[in-house]
């Protein structure tokens, strides 16, 4: 058995990784009697740590918020996954995060053994984020969102579609999905009485929280795939058809679930259901996937590509 100082530096682990224990799990975990843990609950509780405790048969404990910020516990991972992750977040898509990544990843460094350092800084010194230009989100509101999704509390808010409806969502929050680009919503829309994806960046205002949910199943088992094909069939302008000449494998590797639905046709050969708001965005997209295609539909992409391929010939001689 550990001993208590070890016990207790265990204990307020377990508590940070997950949000509630039993008495029961805590005591199997620390391979103590339940009088032993209530005496370290105790202790952690003198040392100005918030541990809530309900009693009964189904009984157990949870740490709360307190008044301060208690210390956290890291393993070696996990401190080179947030120093990492607090660099990216001082130039990433959600805004007013910035200063404070900054001064984090300062704190942080302060306190990182020299071997962790080294780690961090090799990561830092060979990774380039790419300038980006696209939409922000607030991070109060990811915030908000994020704690919904975790106690399963209902949400409102206004957002507004791609053309620039305005509406009033109330919604059963589930799961947020980043695609690197742009941060997604999965909800059960309660109106629709179905399942929905929303840009968090297109959420006019704050969510408001109500009503606790019982949470669903996936979508076809898995979130992220279900933003994936969402993204993938938005209402673009132009949709298309292509036969791409390489197995569905080789061009899953190239086009990722975001960008089109890839069917297999047969060993060599896969249909690609993409879109975009352009002909111009969808040929150069096509031409720049490196696999030889046809094009199935719509016919007009096939003049286009016509007439953009007689313009490269022209400039090329």
């Amino acid at each position: 058995m550990l001993d208590t100082s070890a016990r207790l530096l265990r204990l307020l682990s377990l508590f940070q990784a997950q949000r509630y224990w039993s008495g029961s799990e805590l005591s199997e975990r620390l391979e103590v009697t339940a009088r032993t843990l209530r005496r370290d609950v105790d202790k952690l509780r003198s040392l100005g740590y918030p541990v809530n405790s309900t009693s009964g048969i189904a009984g157990g404990y949870q740490l709360g918020a307190g008044a301060t910020l208690p210390p956290l516990l890291l393993d070696d991972d996990e401190a080179v996954a947030v120093a990492v992750g607090l660099r990216t977040a001082a130039s990433g898509t959600v805004t007013g995060i910035e200063e404070a990544s900054v001064r984090a990843l300062s704190k942080l460094q302060q306190v990182l053994p020299a071997r962790l350092c080294r780690r961090v800084s090799a990561l830092q010194s060979f990774i380039q984020p790419l300038a980006h230009g696209g939409p922000t989100v607030d991070a109060e509101i990811l915030a908000v969102i994020a704690g919904a999704c975790r106690d399963c509390e209902k949400l409102r808010f206004g957002y507004h579609s791609r053309d620039g409806t305005a509406s009033d969502r109330e919604v059963e929050p589930h799961r947020l999905v980043h695609t690197g680009r742009r941060w997604y919503l999965a909800a059960w829309d309660v109106d629709r009485n179905a399942w929905r994806t929303f840009r968090v960046d297109r959420i006019d205002e704050r969510p408001t929280t109500g009503l606790r949910f019982a949470p669903r199943k996936p979508p076809d088992g898995d979130f992220a795939a279900f933003v994936s094909r969402s993204v993938s069939s938005a209402p673009y302008a132009h949709h298309a058809e292509v036969i791409l000449h390489a197995s569905v494998e080789r061009a899953s590797e190239r086009i990722p679930p975001a960008a089109g639905k890839l069917v297999a046709v047969d060993e060599g050969s896969c249909l690609l259901e993409t879109g975009a708001s352009s002909l111009d965005t969808l040929s150069v997209y096509l031409a720049l996937i490196g696999f030889e295609f046809e094009v199935r539909k719509p016919p007009e992409l096939i003049e286009h590509i016509r007439s953009l391929a007689e313009r490269f010939d022209r400039a090329a001689r």
